[in-house]
Parts: C-alpha cells; sequence; structure tokens
C-alpha cells in the first residue's frame, strides 16, 4: 500500500526484482540471439526489413535494434501485469511492449508518451548500466522531440539507476522522461505499457488497437 501511495502522489515509482536476474538474463540473452540472427536475415535477404522480426529504423533511436510485440516481451508484459496493479493501486489493461538494445552512444531524447503508453514500465534485461531521468514536476519543455529543443530552464529530472530485474514504473503521458548518452556497449531494456481500465484511453487503445497481444502493427510504435 505504501509503494501505491508513492506512485499515486509522484506519478512514478522503482520496484526492486520486478523479476528474478535468471529470467532477465535470459530474455536479454534471447534478444541479443534475435538481434543478431535477424540482421544476418535481412542483409542475406532471406526475409525483408517490415518490422515483424524488429527493426532498425526506428527515429526515436536510429540504428539501433528495436522491436514492436516480440512475443516474448508481449508475455513478459502479461505475466507483469500483477505486480503492476498491485503497485499502482490501479485497474490495468496490457497495450503494447516495445524492446531496444540499445549501443554505445545512444540517447533515448526527452518526451512524453502516447495514450497507449497511460501507465508504463522501463525494464532493465541486462548489459551495461545506463540511468533514466523522469521529471516528476509534470512540466512540458518539450518544442521538437527530435530536433531536441526544448523551453529554457526544463527541469533537471531525477535519475534512476536500475538493475536487472528492477523496473520503474512512470505515467508515461503525463512525465517527461529521458535518457542521456549512453557510455557501455549494450543495454537491453524492454518498454511495457498498459492503461487504466476506468481511464479516458482502454476503450480505444484495448491492445493499442490490435485484434490481440502479440501481433505486429506496422508502421507504428
Amino acid at each position: 500500500m505504501y509503494v501505491c501511495m508513492i506512485f499515486r502522489v509522484d506519478r512514478y515509482q522503482v520496484i526492486k526484482k520486478a523479476i528474478s536476474y535468471e529470467l532477465a538474463n535470459f530474455i536479454f540473452n534471447y534478444f541479443l540471439l534475435k538481434r543478431d540472427a535477424v540482421q544476418h536475415m535481412y542483409k542475406n535477404n532471406i526475409v525483408h526489413d517490415i518490422g515483424m522480426l524488429g527493426t532498425w529504423s526506428d527515429k526515436q533511436v536510429p540504428n539501433t535494434y528495436s522491436h514492436y510485440a516480440d512475443m516474448v516481451m508481449e508475455t513478459l508484459m502479461v505475466k507483469v501485469l500483477p505486480i503492476m496493479k498491485k503497485e499502482t493501486g490501479l485497474e490495468l489493461i496490457p497495450t503494447y511492449s516495445y524492446a531496444r538494445l540499445y549501443k554505445n552512444g545512444d540517447i533515448l531524447k526527452r518526451h512524453k508518451d502516447r495514450p497507449s503508453c497511460e501507465v508504463s514500465c522501463t525494464l532493465n534485461l541486462g548489459g551495461d548500466p545506463w540511468p533514466i531521468f523522469i521529471d516528476g514536476t509534470g512540466a512540458d519543455t518539450v518544442i521538437d522531440e527530435y530536433k531536441q529543443i526544448h523551453k529554457p530552464n526544463a527541469p533537471k529530472g531525477t535519475k534512476v539507476l536500475l538493475e536487472v530485474g528492477d523496473m520503474l514504473v512512470y505515467s508515461g503521458c503525463e512525465l517527461e522522461h529521458w535518457r542521456e548518452p549512453f557510455e557501455g556497449e549494450t543495454c537491453g531494456q524492454v518498454f511495457l505499457h498498459y492503461n487504466h481500465v476506468y481511464g479516458p484511453f482502454a476503450d480505444k487503445n484495448r491492445f493499442d488497437k490490435r485484434p490481440m497481444l502479440g501481433i505486429p502493427k506496422l508502421g507504428n510504435k
């Protein structure tokens, strides 16, 4: 109940050991292997990059392997749902998952999320540590996310460093969040997104407007 109250007041909260190190490490190594296998298939024209097996064309973090609705990540989203409900005190429905294997020099630009990300978490799967920053004030400072143009005197935010298996739960539509240039080699993170059942978006965004979980939504994130 205490953690639930923290989330309701601050609109973000760290959940330690949300999943075990062993499970996070298994998923991390699965995703590493998938990236390498998909890259081989794309380069050798075994399959074409239309997003169904992941992509390097995500404009938010270009040239970095990303995957909307990977089956394992979607399954993890359902597994984590009871934790999300307990720690937020909200009745939630899953919308979509999005995973990335960040590389050296990557930046996650300061932004707020779209309605399907009303209540979200970022979960550390493995690799080198990379803090995320979150602005708990709820300020709107982003003028152009992709050009990184912000209003002057934007709040510096709170630095959150997650260990493997930890997750940061946050109100994605209300709080700006970002990551500064990555100095490590590889970092695996998965974003798991949910809507509040009794909120304004649930009816329109069930499964991110897909018929069911696990199905790609080509051309969108």
